[in-house]
C-alpha cells in the first residue's frame, strides 16, 4: 500500500527549523542566568499525581502505565493507586524533612476524588499545575481542536474550583501535544507548559495566540524511565540525577544558571524500598551550596525576569 502524496507536504518543511514556536540556540550563544542567591542549579522536581480509569482508552493512543491486561485489570489499577493510597504521602514526608518544595501535575480527576489530597498539598506549600482530566484524557494529532479545548478548559476550570485560582502551568500526558496545543494553552490562559524536553533552561515558545514559556522536563531524567522501563534501581537513578548535578554545577561557572529536572511517580519512588535511596538524594541535593529547589512557577519567574 502505497502513502497519499500529499502525506509528505509539509507547508514549513524547510532547511533548519521546519515550524516557528522558537528559533535555534546554542547554549553558548545565551545571555547567562543567575539563580536567586547566586545558585549555580535549578533543581525542580515534577510529581505526576495521576488517576487511571480501569479502563483505558486507544484514542488517539493508551496512556503509559494504564491498564494492560484483560479487563477489570485490578492487579496494575491498585498498583496505580498504591500511589495516591500510600506512596504519594511517602514523598510528601521526604519533601518535608529535606525541606523541599515542588510542583505537582495533577489530574483534574484527582481533585474531584481525592480533595483531601489536594488539601494536603496546600497545606505543605507545594504548587499545583494541570495535567489533563485524567490518565484517558490523551492528546496528539487526531483529536479534534474542540474536544482538545474542552479537555484543556475542564482540567483547568475543576482544579481552579479546587484551588481558588487557575494553574498557571500544563503537562500533558506522555508530555504529547498535537499541532494546536500551544496555542490553545495560551488562549486558556496558561503561562508555561512542561512537555519539551531540548534543554536544560526555560525559553518562550511564541503561538499565534501569543508566547508560552517551555520548562523542559528532559525524557531521560524521570523515574518512569529509568526504573520502569530501564530497570534502574533507586539507588542507581540516585547516582544519575547526582552526577547530572554536579556536571550542571561545573557548567553554570561557563554558562550561567542551570535546570535539572526530576519527574516523579507515587506508585514507582514511593514503594518503602525505594525510599531510603530517594531521601538520601535530597538530603545530598539541599546540603549543596549550588542546589536552589524551585517549584515550576518560580522558575519560570526568576527566568522572565532576567531574559527581556
Amino acid at each position: 500500500m502505497s502513502l497519499d502524496p500529499a502525506y509528505l507536504d509539509y507547508p514549513k518543511r524547510r532547511a533548519g527549523m521546519d515550524h516557528d514556536l522558537y528559533t535555534p540556540s546554542s547554549m553558548p550563544s545565551r545571555k547567562p542566568i543567575a539563580w536567586p542567591g547566586a545558585k549555580a542549579v535549578a533543581v525542580t522536581l515534577l510529581v505526576n499525581l495521576e488517576w487511571f480509569p480501569i479502563t483505558p482508552e486507544d484514542a488517539p493512543f493508551p496512556a503509559p502505565g494504564h491498564m494492560v491486561t484483560p479487563y477489570p485489570d485490578y492487579r496494575h489499577y491498585t498498583a496505580r493507586e498504591y500511589g495516591t493510597r500510600v506512596g504519594f504521602y511517602r514523598l510528601l514526608d521526604a519533601f518535608a524533612k529535606a525541606s523541599v518544595r515542588t510542583t505537582i501535575a495533577v489530574n483534574s480527576a484527582i481533585a474531584e476524588r481525592y480533595p483531601s489530597i489536594i488539601a494536603d498539598i496546600r497545606a505543605e506549600g507545594h504548587e499545583i499545575i494541570a495535567h489533563s482530566t485524567d490518565m484517558n484524557g490523551t492528546i496528539a494529532t487526531g483529536i479534534s481542536e474542540a474536544d482538545e479545548r474542552a479537555l484543556i478548559v475542564q482540567a483547568r476550570d475543576t482544579l481552579a474550583e479546587a484551588l481558588g485560582e487557575a494553574p498557571r502551568g500544563w503537562q500533558s500526558i506522555a508530555r504529547s501535544q498535537s499541532w494546536n496545543t500551544p496555542r490553545l494553552l495560551v488562549e486558556e490562559g496558561f503561562d508555561y507548559m512542561c512537555d519539551w524536553v531540548n534543554d536544560d533552561l526555560p525559553y518562550l515558545a511564541t503561538t499565534e495566540a501569543g508566547t508560552i514559556v517551555s520548562i523542559p522536563f528532559n525524557h531521560e531524567l524521570s523515574d518512569r524511565q529509568m526504573i520502569a522501563v530501564q530497570q534502574h534501581s533507586m539507588e542507581s537513578a540516585a547516582q544519575q540525577i547526582g552526577d547530572a548535578f554536579d556536571w550542571l554545577v561545573a557548567e553554570a561557572g561557563r554558562f550561567g544558571g542551570r535546570v535539572l529536572p526530576f519527574t516523579i511517580t507515587p506508585y514507582i519512588t514511593g514503594l518503602p524500598y525505594r525510599m531510603a535511596a530517594f531521601e538520601q538524594l535530597l538530603d545530598r541535593l539541599a546540603g549543596s551550596k549550588h542546589c536552589w529547589f524551585a517549584g515550576a512557577g518560580e522558575l519560570v519567574d526568576s527566568w522572565r525576569s532576567q531574559s527581556g
